[in-house]
């Protein structure tokens, strides 16, 4: 439960430290592997990754799937992953209270995303030569 957890597995857009990983399987052996990642927009849970039972968000047109970590499929809804579409989310653990609803919640530990900016491609257009014109 550490910044320093090293990301040891993920698919996409999305890693997991060892800690979450561990945490993940904490869950799907009270919960069951019928599970899904959801990653707040910032309402009622702040921005928190959301651990949540499948059946309890059904997933909408504009939500867009990142990977999987755990095996757990990842989504974030689509204006979301606009803006973040340069961003590879690592999920790490730190101690605390997870969101009401996601499933940390009530075992000392939340997940949390941290991120990484990645290259952006650029054109001959974004180049600051062609800003000048």
């Amino acid at each position: 439960m550490s910044t320093n957890s090293q990301e040891v597995q993920g698919g996409g857009g999305v890693t997991a430290t060892a800690d979450a990983l561990a945490l993940i399987e904490e869950i799907r052996k009270r919960h069951g592997d019928d599970l899904i990642f959801h990653q707040s927009g910032g309402c009622c849970d702040g921005s928190s990754p959301m651990c949540l039972p499948r059946s309890d968000f059904p997933l909408g047109p504009a939500d867009h799937k990142l990977g999987e970590i755990g095996g757990i499929p990842f989504y974030m809804n689509e204006q979301q992953f606009e803006r973040w579409a340069h961003t590879r989310l690592i999920i790490d653990v730190v101690p605390g209270i997870g969101g009401m609803f996601s499933l940390d919640n009530g075992t000392g530990r939340r997940f949390l995303t941290r991120s990484e900016v990645c290259d952006v491609p650029t054109t001959a257009a974004d180049s600051p030569a062609s800003r000048q014109s």
